[in-house]
């Protein structure tokens, strides 16, 4: 194994244990991924690839936990299979700095609702997602499909917003997330913009970190992973922000 490989799983591992617990993983994973050297097309194909198998992982270990059903769950698949395969479709439709300032203000948005909106809980086994946030979803899968960067944190929001509890809220969003990167990385694969021999290894990373997470998940209150929810949403929102004014300057 050269460095190259190892500095891929611990990218994974990091990129997967922090996308977990609160979404953004992408503020990790992508900047050090191309900070190696990986291509930028190359590396969201990366990305994508690695989601479909962490965040399948953690969701089957929340359902076998029960935490949700299958029939909670069936109806978000086609609303992330169609946003995130149109997502990939339109990846070289928008430039990266457009997407970038799009990011920056649904993160904020949702960042002000979390803070001003305090939904009625109904969690429970019996808990249905409204039928007003489908819209939302298919958006951010689309979203997903196009960059992705703050998307599970974007989808985190909506889930609790919605009534959720944190552990529900998260096997949503690594459901969601599954669906919606396994359509995107399909047009990744077809375009030719992937790397077997990379991704395998920040596939590794991309599994154990999660796995780690949904452990940790359990052994941290509601209220301190709302606070980490929020401070990564902040990081994530200034390190978006640097990229735009970088962009531009460049």
């Amino acid at each position: 194994m050269n460095m190259t490989e190892l500095l891929l799983i611990l990218i994974g591992f990091a990129a997967s244990f922090v996308g977990t617990i609160s979404g953004s993983g992408g503020l990790i994973g992508m900047p050090s991924m191309l900070l190696v050297g990986i291509p930028i097309h190359h590396v969201i194909a990366t990305a994508k690839f690695s989601n479909i198998f962490s965040s399948f992982s953690s969701f089957y270990t929340l359902l076998r936990q029960r935490e949700l059903t299958w029939s909670q769950v069936w109806p978000l698949i086609p609303f992330a299979l169609f946003g995130g395969l149109s997502g990939g479709l339109l990846a070289n439709s928008f430039s990266e700095t457009t997407m970038n300032i799009a990011a920056i203000i649904l993160l904020l948005s949702a960042f002000i609702i979390s803070f001003t909106k305090k939904p009625k809980s109904r969690d429970g086994e019996n808990f249905l997602l409204p039928k007003k946030a489908y819209p939302s979803l298919l958006g951010i899968s689309v979203y997903d499909g196009m960059f992705g960067p703050g998307q599970a944190t974007l989808l985190m929001y909506t889930f609790l917003n919605n009534g959720a509890s944190y552990l529900k809220a998260l096997a949503f969003t690594r459901f969601q997330t599954f669906i919606s990167c396994a359509a995107a990385f399909s047009t990744y694969l077809l375009a030719g913009n992937f790397d077997w021999r990379l991704a395998i290894y920040y596939a590794i990373g991309s599994l154990a970190g999660s796995q780690l997470a949904i452990r940790a998940a359990r052994h941290i209150s509601p209220r301190q992973l709302k606070l980490i929810l929020h401070a990564v949403t902040i990081a994530l929102i200034c390190q978006l922000i640097y990229r735009v004014i970088s962009q531009n300057i460049s």
